[in-house]
């Protein structure tokens, strides 16, 4: 068996082969947050993500994951790579994250199958499990512990050197390993731009966010037709949002620039969205399926469209948005209802009308007359 700093070593070195920007090593301890966790969850700002509830004691310490564990190695895996494309009429805005080839689970999943393979290579009785952003560790914490970063007032975690666009994923082991220092400074200082940027206020204060307004939950998570009042200040993001990661200052310098898989489809940024209403449920699953957009499914993506091509209001969305108010899924309609109604044109009010004389679905039906219940 390798000491625990000639394995702390080799699992770093391989980490870098493979193209982890950062690697670093800290103790599997309980979780110091928990009890703001348990508040945040308490609170109901977890929103319709009630795996979280469920989970709520896993998330207490890293043997939840993995029995045997240890040991925790952070991972970070940068993706920036261009610039977004803006002010383009009838095209839908994407986070970077999500621009790419594939789903970034796929790509670091396959990574970190490699580092446990090479690990157990190095010995034995070596154990390893990877994770990445599904199995119920805070990551960011532990990134924390391991002298990766901060955890900024945006709940993003930073790095001084390659700033917030990064994934992060995790490899826990059975060993003692050489621990990092942890970061233990705020970079935030008095800053509080991603706040004040924030177009729906999801932020209740620093540190603290309210999921149920966040645009990133809103058009990825959240199941259910968006609230009326947060449609508006939504603009034209369809999946995801990076704005407060846009305006924060420790990424206006040049980072570390990421792969080829992580470069946008030609149509990703930004994303056309009038063509989106003419695909079926099968065109959706062969375009979408091994990339991030397939996680809101077809109704999701084209409820987010609906409501930004109502935010634009260009007339030459109002025959895509017809073909929505006729879709066979109620979220779609419903958005779409919604969306014409910003026109205020006779052409989208005959498409509203003539749709309300046949349609049977209720809350369809409150969408298209604008008869919204008072909170």
């Amino acid at each position: 068996m390798p000491s625990p700093s000639q394995l702390t070593q080799s699992l770093k070195s391989e980490s870098k082969r493979l193209g982890f920007a950062l690697a670093r090593c800290t103790a599997a301890v309980d979780v110091v947050t928990m009890p703001y966790l348990e508040g945040w969850l308490d609170s109901g700002m977890n929103g319709e993500m009630e795996y979280m509830q469920t989970r709520r004691e896993a998330y207490r310490h890293p043997r939840s994951v993995m029995e045997s564990v240890a040991s925790v190695i952070v991972l970070a895996l940068p993706y920036q790579t261009v610039a977004p494309v803006t002010g383009q009429p009838n095209s839908g805005r994407i986070a970077r994250y999500a621009w790419g080839t594939a789903d970034y689970h796929d790509i670091v999943h396959k990574r970190l199958k490699q580092l446990c393979k090479f690990a157990q290579s190095l010995d034995s009785a070596i154990v390893t499990r990877g994770v990445v952003d599904t199995a119920p560790l805070l990551e960011r914490e532990f990134a924390q512990h391991a002298g990766i970063g901060w955890s900024a007032k945006n709940t993003m975690l930073i790095n001084r050197d390659i700033g917030s666009y990064f994934f992060l994923a995790a490899l826990l082991v059975n060993q003692p390993l050489d621990y990092d220092a942890p970061f233990v400074a705020d970079h935030c200082g008095t800053c509080t731009a991603c706040i004040d940027a924030c177009p729906t206020d999801a932020f209740v204060s620093p540190r603290v966010l309210d999921a149920n307004k966040c645009i990133s939950y809103l058009t990825i998570e959240h199941r259910s037709p968006i609230d009326v009042e947060l449609r508006p200040q939504m603009g034209n993001w369809i999946l995801g949002c990076d704005i407060c990661q846009e305006v924060c200052p420790w990424n206006r310098k040049p980072h570390a620039i990421g792969e080829d898989s992580f470069r946008p489809l030609a149509d990703h940024n930004p994303l056309p969205m009038l063509k989106l209403f003419d695909l079926t449920d099968d065109d959706f699953r062969t375009r979408f399926r091994k990339t991030p957009l397939w996680r809101p499914k077809r109704r999701g993506i084209l409820r987010n469209a609906a409501i930004a091509l109502g935010n634009e209001a260009n007339p030459e969305a109002i025959p895509a948005l017809h073909r929505g108010l006729n879709d066979c899924e109620t979220l779609v309609r419903g958005a779409s209802a919604w969306a014409l109604r910003r026109f205020k044109s006779q052409t989208a009010l005959d498409h509203l009308q003539r749709r309300a004389a046949i349609e049977d679905d209720a809350y369809v039906l409150s969408e298209i007359h604008g008869t919204y219940p008072a909170n």
